[in-house]
């Protein structure tokens, strides 16, 4: 599976925190692996370990987020876009072989697929002040 097929699952899993509880979460993640017939054994691995890690840091990842939308709090943002930027920046963070460049770059993609009109460049710009 191709890293930015990779994101779209974590991606589509992490939109799902917004609207479950924490526990209803460890229900929503196997569900969602069983739903998915081209996850392979590995994959459905690498999922589920980079979903709860990131899952694990959301409070730490809206804390950057707020320091850097000037009168934007997380709640305010549009859920596609938040989803994006906590994937964006735990990558930037977290994923050492992903460089920040390729995760703005992957994070504008998404937004241009899951987001609105103007939610590539809101993405970018929000982004390069956490670089």
């Amino acid at each position: 599976m191709s890293r930015r097929q990779m994101r779209e699952h974590i991606f589509t899993l992490l939109f799902r925190r917004d609207f479950h509880s924490k526990e209803e979460m460890q229900e929503q993640i196997p569900l969602y692996v069983e739903s998915q017939e081209e996850l392979n054994e590995a994959d459905t691995e690498e999922l589920i370990r980079k979903i709860s890690a990131l899952l694990e840091k959301v409070e730490e990842l809206d804390e950057k987020i707020s320091s850097v939308t000037e009168g934007w709090t997380t709640q305010r943002i549009g859920k596609a876009e938040i989803t994006i930027l906590r994937l964006a920046l735990y990558e930037m963070m977290y994923e050492e072989d992903v460089p920040s460049k390729v995760a703005i770059n992957e994070a504008v993609e998404l937004a241009k697929k899951f987001g609105g009109n103007e939610s590539p460049a809101f993405i970018n710009g929000v982004l390069a002040k956490l670089v």
